[in-house]
């Protein structure tokens, strides 16, 4: 799959995220596929695998009642890896998350892989999360 391939997967996953929907969202990674969750939060660190990937986002809705949003910028696809630009935003006991975020994608054969996460202000987001 080239670039572009790789920019509309990587959309239509953001679409299902943000529609709430893990079952087509888990449909794009693959089962080996591994996350790594920035920073030294309680949601922090690597997951292995499509089922750790998916419990992983649903704790992030979970955890701000359904408020997490990744509004995207932009999608840059290339042919080894993606790149999803986006604005962060979610509530969670009262507290305000708001920040840029990018994300990289490594795809294979029309599915993700791996993703890396990248917070605009690390510290922040750890907090946010505990």
């Amino acid at each position: 799959m080239g670039a572009a391939e790789n920019a509309e997967v990587v959309r239509r996953g953001y679409e299902a995220f943000n529609a709430g929907d893990l079952a087509t969202l888990g449909e794009l990674f693959a089962e080996d596929a591994v996350w790594y969750a920035a920073g030294n939060g309680p949601l922090s660190g690597t997951k292995q695998g499509r089922d750790a990937v998916m419990a992983y986002f649903g704790e992030l809705g979970a955890r701000s009642q359904g408020s997490f949003q990744a509004t995207v910028q932009d999608v840059v696809g290339g042919d080894s890896h993606t790149v999803g630009i986006q604005q962060t935003r979610a509530e969670n006991n009262g507290k305000t998350l708001d920040m840029a975020t990018v994300i990289v994608f490594v795809l294979r054969d029309g599915v993700v892989v791996e993703g890396r996460e990248f917070f605009e202000d690390p510290a922040k987001s750890d907090e946010f999360w505990a």
